[in-house]
């Protein structure tokens, strides 16, 4: 499937797709975060138009597939490092990584945020619900380097205002803000 301006996503062992002007992302067939939900296909776009990417190091929290991280490093980024509680998840992060030839550039942890010892991240990325970004905010905003970005969504309508104001006593501004048919999309920084 075609999103944004730049990605096409495939699937393992799926159809060939040769349009050069677009970034293939390859997934394994199956796996839930492909794309197909309308929070990551907006984390997709919102990553897509991130102003160079060359050289960052990205955290992506809750990776699931591990999509958002590749996009990151197709478009430059040094290094990503994923992050998920769930086994499956991790596995399938690390599967994605190694499909998209990035996994010598992706590191894979298995477990809570709480379990990794802050380092300076250029780009944060949670596609997760309002309630747990609401839990583990101040951890997340730990990570973001000076100047860096956090890219937040699968923020249910009814977390919007919450998260929003969190974020902005944790001393982030946001840059932009998405609304979709039922969850919201967030850009912020220092």
């Amino acid at each position: 499937m075609r999103i944004g301006e730049r990605w096409w996503i495939g699937v393992s062992g799926g159809e060939a797709f040769a349009d050069v002007a677009r970034i293939t992302l390859t997934v394994p067939r199956g796996a839930f975060g492909s794309g197909e939900h309308e929070t990551t296909r907006s984390c997709l776009e919102v990553i897509e138009r991130l102003p160079d990417l060359e050289g960052v190091r990205v955290l992506d929290v809750g990776s699931g597939t591990g999509i958002l991280a590749v996009a990151a490093l197709k478009l430059g980024a040094a290094e990503a490092l994923c992050i998920d509680i769930d086994a499956k998840a991790a596995a399938t992060s690390r599967l994605t990584a190694a499909l998209n030839d990035v996994d010598k550039r992706t590191t894979v942890v298995l477990g809570p945020i709480e379990a990794l010892a802050e380092q300076p991240c250029d780009l944060v990325v949670a596609n997760l619900y309002g309630d747990v970004l609401l839990e583990i905010a101040p951890l997340m905003v730990g990570f973001l380097a000076p100047g860096g970005r956090l890219v937040l969504s699968g923020i249910a309508w009814e977390y919007a205002f919450p998260v929003d104001q969190l974020f902005e006593r944790l001393g982030m501004r946001k840059l932009e803000e998405k609304w979709l048919e039922r969850f919201v999309t967030m850009v912020l920084s220092w």
